[in-house]
């Protein structure tokens, strides 16, 4: 999905599931709103909440690519059926300067 699509769905109140795969470091220092902080080692121990829904619209991101592939192929594994990848990833979103929070916790 290209980052434009994806914060226009979340502008418009029907964001898919973004399953955002880099550390929580990564993800306190700066997030797109509404992601699930699921670093592959939790989505492969299963230690983070997943949408019940198998055909849920998910879509994975890191911060440059590997990492989301694996998390994709990983939710692949486990039964998700309607799983992309966000085009650029982080880098890219951020670069097109789109909304995201941070954690200041």
């Amino acid at each position: 999905m290209q980052p434009q699509e994806l914060a226009k769905k979340i502008a418009l109140g029907q964001p898919p599931s973004v399953i955002d795969v880099r550390t929580r470091s990564e993800f306190k220092a700066g997030h797109i709103r509404g992601a699930i902080n699921a670093p592959v080692w939790k989505i492969l121990l299963r230690f983070v909440a997943l949408p019940q829904d198998k055909n849920a619209e998910l879509v994975v991101l890191c911060e440059l690519g590997p990492r989301a592939i694996m998390g994709k192929a990983l939710l692949g594994f486990l039964g998700f059926r309607n799983v992309t990848l966000l085009v650029g990833h982080m880098a890219a979103w951020r670069r097109l300067d789109l909304p995201m929070e941070k954690d200041e916790r």
